[in-house]
């Protein structure tokens, strides 16, 4: 089977969608599927099956900035590679953010998959609700991530949607090296914009005292203000952006992976990524997260937005004892339930009937 994936998003910036494109792509190569992944990419393509369609410009949004190619000449780099691939199956994530996906969704003649990660309101859909139903009617098959997933994407586009998830390599994440640290140490990870709420954690640890080393990985539009507020302050070790190996091994050397958002979470994929790591996980108590990990069970979840909850959660875990290590164990199984080569399997499923039709 020739299989085409295509990301909205530009593969050299960070970002959850690239993430799981890139896991599937690989996972489904491994099965022996000629997968290829078209998209926005701003230097070398990550791998030899992705076919770079241009370069990305941030677009607000969702709270959040996306690094899309909207321009015409994205789009037409699309359709030749279409055109030269004749994939038997293409595979969208996001199919209505232009230009690759919203490309392929209209010109694309193979059979059309269509997966949904976006959660909450998406304003620009309801000027053109009109089109974009007619649009995501061409899909034959759609997916979402998880059930807030689901619910946007159906109360924007109508029809009905396969419940999945998100991947990850569970045995990956297990044998990363620790990366070593000289006490309890805390990981942040992604980006630094306000509804991740870093500056949630920031406040937990300077005004409610939590006394551990603070890892802080990524960037964002906060990052310089953060730092101002923390200068002089040695538990926090500004990281920036750092590669999936280190990232890894930064998962397991942590004590603790905090995940502090405040809302537009659609599915907790590094929460997943904490408990393969064997890493204990304090997070908002926020759907897209809770359907992930479960409370007092997986997690510890605290209410968003709330600095002497989270400090309290975070001194919890840190101070260890047989209820986290269960913890621990629980949230690893849990993780295991979400791998990559899972997904990939249940995809295939789902692929084999548009084929044989």
């Amino acid at each position: 089977m020739r299989l085409g994936i295509v990301c909205p998003y530009s593969l050299s910036i960070p970002g959850g969608v690239q993430h799981q494109v890139l896991g599937l792509g690989r996972a489904l190569r491994s099965m022996g599927v000629e997968a290829r992944v078209l998209a926005p990419c701003d230097g070398p393509p990550p791998e030899p099956w992705v076919s770079p369609l241009g370069a990305s410009v941030p677009a607000a949004g969702n709270g959040s900035v996306a690094p899309i190619a909207p321009d015409p000449s994205a789009a037409l780099r699309t359709i030749r590679v279409l055109r030269d691939e004749q994939f038997d199956i293409v595979h969208l994530h996001e199919p209505l953010v232009p230009a690759p996906c919203l490309t392929a969704l209209l010109f694309s003649d193979a059979p059309l998959v269509g997966t949904f990660h976006r959660a909450g309101e998406i304003a620009w859909y309801r000027p053109i609700r009109g089109p974009a139903r007619w649009a995501a009617g061409r899909l034959k098959l759609r997916c979402a991530v998880s059930t807030i997933a689901l619910a946007t994407a159906r109360q924007a586009l109508g029809g009905e949607y396969v419940l999945l998830w998100n991947g990850i390599d569970v045995e990956l994440a297990a044998a990363a090296e620790p990366w070593p640290t000289s006490g309890p140490t805390v990981l942040f990870l992604g980006r630094h914009e306000p509804r991740k709420g870093l500056a949630v954690l920031v406040e937990a640890v300077v005004k409610h005292d939590v006394d551990a080393r603070i890892w802080v990985i990524g960037e964002g539009p906060q990052t310089a203000a953060l730092r101002e507020a923390t200068l002089g302050d040695h538990r926090f070790e500004w990281l920036g952006t750092v590669g999936e190996e280190e990232k890894r091994r930064r998962l397991r050397g942590a004590d603790v992976l905090a995940a502090p958002s405040l809302h537009g979470e659609s599915f907790g994929v590094v929460l997943l990524e904490g408990m393969a790591a064997g890493t204990t996980v304090v997070a908002s108590n926020i759907s897209g997260y809770a359907n992930v990990a479960r409370a007092s069970k997986d997690a510890l979840l605290v209410p968003p937005g709330d600095a002497a909850a989270l400090a309290r959660a975070l001194r919890q875990a840190l101070d260890g004892g047989p209820a986290i290590e269960a913890m621990r164990r629980s949230a690893f199984e849990r993780a295991a339930e979400h791998s990559m080569t899972a997904l990939a399997r249940r995809y295939l499923e789902l692929y084999e009937p548009l084929l044989s039709g």
